[in-house]
């Protein structure tokens, strides 16, 4: 196998557990601020996680409500955009307001990556905006290379578009990368580029068949915080419940 060089990281759920707290929260302010009388509680949403990209789930929901939608393409599409950046501007308030902090172990282990000269970037479907406020924001030390996220891919998780591109941009080949993920859709596009993957659970995925990922534990943990627990791995991994970038230099 060839030395790992670079890490490639989803964000949401990942980097910041902005799902249950986050967006459903900033869908639902939104909703009610436009003047709809329905919200998603934390099961809806869960079943709409299952769909990539915030306009796809609205797509889905209002289609299976039938809520809204015209049937004319354009139209639909501009009234699901329209809703987006509202929904957005209200995430990214509540990450620049750090309302939202960073998930357990995830900066430190940034850093050991960067001063292990391992290469990183963000491979995400979030909104482009949220993605540069954390990247920028509350990453705003860790060196990453780039920041992949919204419309930057015409197809969303588990289709390895985004990955693809990341390895392109990279110029490096899949077995010198691996990604850190959380969900089924993640594990699934990391596995078709041909790519290893961590995986962090969270209330949405510690559920899901996370089989495909190399290591699969509940948090990246840190040494004085949160512990995380070993859930799954293909191959003998001694684990404390801190995940360290020099365990994963040696692991790949």
């Amino acid at each position: 196998m060839s030395e790992l060089k670079a890490i490639f990281w989803d964000q949401d759920g990942v980097i910041i557990d902005t799902e249950k707290d986050g967006h459903r929260v900033s869908f639902n302010n939104m909703f009610k601020e436009v003047g709809y009388d329905f919200e998603w509680d934390v099961d809806t949403y869960g079943e709409l996680l299952k769909i990539s990209g915030g306009k796809e789930r609205m797509r889905h929901y209002f289609t299976e409500k039938g809520i809204i939608l015209e049937g004319i393409p354009e139209k639909d599409a501009e009234l699901l955009l329209t809703l987006h950046q509202k929904k957005t501007a209200i995430f990214v308030e509540m990450i620049e307001s750090r309302k939202l902090p960073l998930r357990t172990g995830v900066h430190r282990i940034m850093r050991e990556a960067m001063e292990a000269g391992l290469r990183m970037g963000v491979c995400t479907t979030a909104n482009e905006r949220s993605a540069n406020a954390i990247a920028k924001g509350m990453l705003g030390d860790i060196n990453l290379e780039f920041v992949l996220a919204g419309d930057v891919v015409s197809k969303k998780k588990p289709d390895p578009e985004i990955y693809l591109l990341a390895l392109e941009k990279t110029g490096l080949t899949a077995d010198e990368c691996i990604v850190m993920e959380d969900s089924r859709n993640g594990i699934l596009a990391a596995k078709a580029a041909g790519l290893r993957a961590v995986a962090t659970t969270n209330i949405y995925t510690e559920n899901e068949d996370l089989s495909d990922a190399s290591i699969v534990v509940t948090s990246l943990g840190d040494p004085d915080g949160e512990k995380g627990v070993l859930k799954r791995s293909d191959k003998p991994f001694e684990f404390d419940g801190v995940l360290h970038a020099d365990q994963l230099i040696k692991y790949f």
